[in-house]
C-alpha cells in the first residue's frame, strides 16, 4: 500500500483564503476518494472539523520548509502533496503540489517585494522539482508554461469544488441594516486590492440609481478602501463571517467580479451556486467557471459594466434565465470531483499503470 503524506496546515489557519478552502474541502476528501492509499496528514496546529486525523508538530516558524521534513522523514511516504505551492527544499522524494495562480507575476504591484520574491522562490522550485504539477485551470496552466517554461504535458488541471448547492446558516436580516445595507445592493466579495478591481464596481455603480456597492473582504490597498469609504455608494464591509456572507449573497441584487486576474474565481462560482446573477471580467481563469451563465464586461470600462449590472438588475427573464444556468453550471463544480481528480493525479505519480497511455 503507497503511503501518501499531505500537508494539511493550511486548512488550520485562522484567517480563510481560497488556499485555505483548498486545503480543507480536498484534504477532508481525500480518504474517501483514494481508500486504497495510506494517508498521513500533518499540520502545525490542531483545528476541528477536518474530519481525518492529523499529527500536529508544532513549531514557531517556517513550519513547512523545518519541521514538516523532519516529520517526513520517519514516515517513508511515498508521496508528498501539498495542495499550496510550497514544497520543503529538504523533502528528497516524490512531490506534487497544487498551483492556484500566478497573480504576483501578472500583478507585481500587489505585491510587496518580500512576498512576491518568496513566492517566485517557492514557485519556481515547485516547477523544478515536481514532475507534474496541478492548477486549478487552464489559464493557470498557460501561465505556468509561458512564465515559468513548464511543459504542458507535465500539468495537470483539475477545478475547483465549491458549487454544491449551499445549506449554511444565516445572520438575521436584521444584520444587513447595521452594516448600512438598507436598500438594493451589488455584492464584490474578494481582497480590496487592485487586481480585484473594486474601483471599476465603484464607478460602474456609480452611473446607476438606487443600488450600493457592499465589498466584503480583507482591506490590503489603502488608496482603494479610501476610496470606496469615500463615496456614499459603498459600503466597506471588510472581512464578514460565514453566516453574514451568507446573508449577503441571499440579499444581493447580483453579483459582481470585474477582477483583472483570477486563477480560478471562487466568488463567481459561490454566486452561481446560490442562482445568484454574475457581472464579471471576461479575463483569466472567468469565462472558465462562468461559461455561459454569467453576463460578462470589460473590467476597464465602467459604462459597460454599468450596462450590465442595469440588465442584471432590471431584466426579470433575463435573471430567471441566468439563475437556473448559473445553478446547472455550478453543480459540475464539487469539492468531490476536486478530490477525485488530485487522487487521479497521485496515482500517476505512485503508481506508473495509472499513467495516460
Amino acid at each position: 500500500m503507497k503511503t501518501i503524506a499531505v500537508d494539511l496546515n493550511p486548512a488550520t489557519r485562522e484567517v480563510v483564503t481560497g488556499t485555505e478552502i483548498y486545503a480543507r474541502e480536498v484534504g477532508s476528501r481525500l480518504e474517501a476518494a483514494g481508500p486504497d492509499l495510506r494517508w498521513r496528514f500533518f499540520a502545525s496546529r490542531p483545528r476541528a472539523g477536518l474530519g481525518v486525523d492529523v499529527m500536529v508538530t508544532p513549531f514557531p516558524r517556517l513550519w513547512s520548509q523545518v519541521r514538516l521534513p523532519l516529520a517526513l522523514a520517519r514516515e517513508r511516504a511515498d508521496l508528498l502533496f501539498v495542495p499550496s505551492h510550497v514544497v520543503p527544499f529538504a523533502w528528497p522524494g516524490k512531490a506534487l503540489t497544487v498551483v492556484h495562480d500566478l497573480a504576483f507575476e501578472r500583478h507585481p504591484h500587489a505585491y510587496s517585494a518580500s512576498e512576491r520574491a518568496y513566492l517566485q522562490l517557492t514557485t519556481r522550485w515547485a516547477a523544478q522539482r515536481c514532475p507534474l504539477l496541478i492548477a486549478d485551470s487552464e489559464s493557470t496552466k498557460s501561465d505556468l508554461v509561458a512564465l515559468y517554461g513548464v511543459k504542458a504535458e507535465r500539468i495537470r488541471v483539475v477545478p475547483l469544488g465549491g458549487g454544491e448547492a449551499v445549506h449554511r446558516p444565516i445572520a438575521p436580516a436584521s444584520r444587513l441594516g447595521e452594516l448600512g445595507l438598507n436598500g438594493p445592493f451589488v455584492l464584490q466579495v474578494g481582497r480590496i486590492e487592485t487586481r480585484k478591481n473594486q474601483v471599476a464596481a465603484l464607478a460602474a455603480v456609480e452611473l446607476l440609481d438606487g443600488v450600493t456597492l457592499a465589498v466584503a473582504g480583507p482591506e490590503r490597498d489603502e488608496a482603494i478602501t479610501a476610496r470606496l469609504r469615500a463615496s456614499p455608494k459603498a459600503r466597506v464591509l471588510g472581512r464578514v463571517d460565514p453566516q453574514t456572507l451568507e446573508l449577503l449573497y441571499k440579499h444581493a441584487a447580483a453579483v459582481v467580479v470585474p477582477s483583472l486576474y483570477e486563477g480560478f474565481g471562487l466568488p463567481v462560482l459561490e454566486a452561481m451556486s446560490r442562482g445568484k446573477v454574475v457581472v464579471a471580467a471576461p479575463t483569466s481563469s472567468l469565462p472558465e467557471v462562468g461559461g455561459d451563465a454569467v453576463l460578462y464586461a470589460d473590467p476597464a470600462d465602467p459604462d459597460a459594466v454599468a450596462k450590465a449590472l442595469k440588465s442584471a438588475l432590471s431584466d426579470k427573464a433575463l435573471r430567471a434565465k441566468l439563475a437556473r444556468a448559473a445553478r446547472t453550471r455550478a453543480a459540475q463544480f464539487t469539492w468531490d470531483r476536486c478530490a477525485a481528480g488530485v487522487v487521479a493525479v497521485i496515482r500517476e505519480l505512485v503508481e506508473p499503470a495509472a499513467r495516460p497511455a
